[in-house]
């Protein structure tokens, strides 16, 4: 009986403060990963409003939260590359508008910085303060960009 025992508690999986089957713990991973290819070192689902941060198809950040382009002015889906970052960056589109910690993914301006997670941007992926510092520490100039639906 004490195998037995042993065999149930080894297979069991510990999640914060809760202890799961391994079919709950699968599931939990699953709902979790990021839904790009391997060769993204970012990566952004439209749909779910989040964005990750990868490693050789690992997640090394993420999920975090995001806000993209509104009706009219969508984020476009697709695979980029980072062109360039500017921690200081001043939209010369929109008056002059900060965008802390941009990382710059497509020739019409998009990119990733810090702003609101409540109101949709002009296409830009918005993050919180602490994601934004982390992607524009963590992304490269020629890394991976990939963009779902």
């Amino acid at each position: 009986m004490g195998f037995v025992r042993t065999a149930v508690v080894s297979l069991s999986v510990a999640v914060g403060c809760a202890v799961l089957t391994p079919a709950v713990a699968a599931a939990t991973i699953q709902s979790a990963a990021a839904p790009c290819g391997s060769s993204a070192a970012a990566c952004v689902s439209l749909s779910s409003h989040r964005a990750w941060l990868l490693s050789g198809g690992q997640v090394v950040y993420g999920p975090t939260p995001i806000t993209s382009g509104k009706p009219g002015e969508n984020t476009p889906p697709g695979t980029f590359r980072v062109l360039w970052k500017d921690k200081n960056h001043r939209s010369s589109i929109f008056n002059n508008a900060p965008m802390p910690y941009s990382v710059f993914f497509t020739n019409t301006g998009i990119a990733f910085h810090e702003g609101s997670l409540r109101v949709p941007s002009a296409g830009c992926i918005h993050l919180s303060r602490d994601a934004a510092v982390t992607f524009f520490n963590k992304l490269s100039v020629g890394q991976v960009v990939q963009v779902v639906n």
